[in-house]
């Protein structure tokens, strides 16, 4: 018995039964693509039914073999679900991929899946638009359902693992802006409302804007979540609309913010001042970003300013917000825009919201830490404070920040150096690296970049950057916590 009264048994029951629930549910999504593909007689009939029939009996085994005695989670064994979660419901999902009558291999299935649950949008697949419709909807499902279990974490799991600098975010009692709602569950309830009439407005927006229902859909699910899937390969390009792009620059923008902020606006409740700091941050950032590419998309190439503004925002907000949609090839604007966007791919939205990276609210700490550091220098006698927004920053929140970027970019080059290792060449490596680790989707250059895909990449390259889109997705450090021993005491 542990200290808390729960048997190991229990306990390893109560991370691994919850799995088999998530299954039930992919099961019964399988399910309603099986009937869409008899609508559609596309093809896709057998592989969708088998997987379904397959992936609920595991569930309900999983169910039936693993029940807890009592229940009761607690945040070590969250943890250990929600990484065992991560890595096994793509393998899940990966089997329709697989089935299908133009089958991807394991390798492939599998990346395609965890890029689409992590909302990274890398992919290896190409000819989307002769892909079944079936297919196509199957991976911004994913994506979309991905992007919901994402706003989950950041506001449940990781504030309270206090790793990070996210413990600036948590969710405390004491706190009279946060007590918006008397359960947890009413506060789910409400985050997925917003998702969901985010979701419904953005169809709409693509639909007005010329898209068929079709597309409407698809890149409306894949918009929310910031996850980048398209059904063609041209991605947003090929719709050449100007009205399309602002629509999505706006969607993506807004989905890079804390949904939470939403909630506090349908509530009429008082903004977190923690939470506006990072939300103006963020935006302030995307508007000079975009006018800067724009002036030297005019002054370099020539473009009236109303086009260089829209190709530069529309660009800029896809890779900041880590959706990595593209309507051009950015890397021919030249070396030094070139250089920005690998710089861009680092940085990420809000936390709490659907989008991947360091986060804004790191930077923003790094900047008042060297501020403070200055200010010392300069006045040596001065007593300086840090300070996020109205708060006092601790010590503690300040070495956590500044240990996440060091972890960010270490695991970043030790991936770099494994696909080096599996013969994928320098420069690859070090954009496949970060644009996995950040889950922003297209890299740098012609292999990976917004014009290719990750297709001609060696099985061996493609597990190591599956596992780092989960590590990045996870935040990095919840998967370094798990290798400590005093963890699991």
């Amino acid at each position: 018995m542990t200290a808390n009264g729960q048997s190991a048994a229990n306990r390893r029951n109560l991370v691994i039964f919850p799995i088999g629930w998530l299954l039930i549910v992919i099961a019964l999504a399988e399910m309603l693509l099986v009937l869409i593909s008899v609508a559609l007689l596309d093809g896709e009939t057998a592989a969708f039914l088998v997987s379904s029939i397959g992936t609920f009996m595991l569930g309900l085994a999983i169910i039936i073999s693993f029940a807890p005695t009592n229940f009761g989670m607690d945040f070590r064994q969250a943890v250990l679900f929600v990484t065992l979660a991560w890595v096994i419901v793509p393998f899940v999902a990966a089997v329709p991929l697989m089935l299908s009558p133009d089958g991807l291999s394991v390798a492939d299935a599998y990346f395609e899946t965890v890029s689409a649950i992590t909302t990274t949008g890398s992919t290896v697949m190409s000819g989307l638009d002769h892909q079944p419709e079936t297919v196509l909807l199957w991976r911004s499902l994913m994506q979309w359902v991905g992007g919901i279990g994402i706003i989950g974490m950041a506001l449940v799991i990781f504030p309270f693992l206090r790793l990070g600098g996210m413990q600036l975010f948590k969710l405390e009692s004491s706190d009279q802006s946060e007590k918006l709602f008397y359960r947890s569950g009413q506060l789910a309830l409400a985050i997925f409302g917003i998702y969901m009439f985010i979701t419904v407005a953005c169809i709409l927006a693509y639909r007005f804007g010329g898209m068929s229902w079709f597309d409407a859909l698809n890149h409306a699910f894949t918009t929310v979540c910031t996850g980048g899937f398209s059904t063609h390969d041209a991605s947003m390009g090929y719709f050449d609309s100007p009205f399309i792009d602002w629509a999505s620059v706006f969607f993506m923008a807004a989905s890079g913010i804390p949904f939470l902020t939403y909630v506090r606006l349908t509530r009429r409740a008082q903004s977190s001042r923690r939470l506006e700091t990072q939300v103006v941050g963020f935006l302030t950032f995307l508007t000079v970003v975009s006018v800067a590419i724009a002036i030297w998309l005019v002054i370099v190439d020539g473009l009236p300013f109303c086009e260089a503004l829209t190709q530069s925002s529309f660009n800029v907000v896809s890779v900041v917000t880590t959706t990595g949609y593209a309507t051009q090839d950015y890397l021919a604007w030249g070396t030094p825009v070139a250089g920005m966007f690998f710089l861009l791919t680092f940085i990420g939205g809000c936390t709490g919201s659907t989008a991947g990276g360091i986060k804004i609210f790191r930077f923003q700490v790094l900047a008042r830490m060297i501020s403070q550091l200055m200010a010392r220098q300069s006045f040596p006698h001065a007593i300086v404070v840090p300070r996020y927004g109205e708060r006092v920053l601790s010590d503690e929140e300040v070495a956590s920040v500044c240990v996440f970027f060091f972890l960010y970019i270490a695991t970043w080059l030790a991936v770099a150096l494994l696909l080096q290792l599996v013969g994928v060449e320098p420069m690859t490596a070090l954009s496949g690296s970060i644009t996995a680790l950040s889950n922003v989707g297209p890299g740098i250059g012609s292999i990976i970049g917004p014009a290719g895909n990750f297709a001609s990449l060696s099985d061996a390259a493609k597990w190591i950057l599956s596992a780092a889109m989960l590590i990045g997705r996870l935040e990095i450090m919840t998967v370094f916590v798990l290798l400590v021993p005093a963890f699991y005491r």
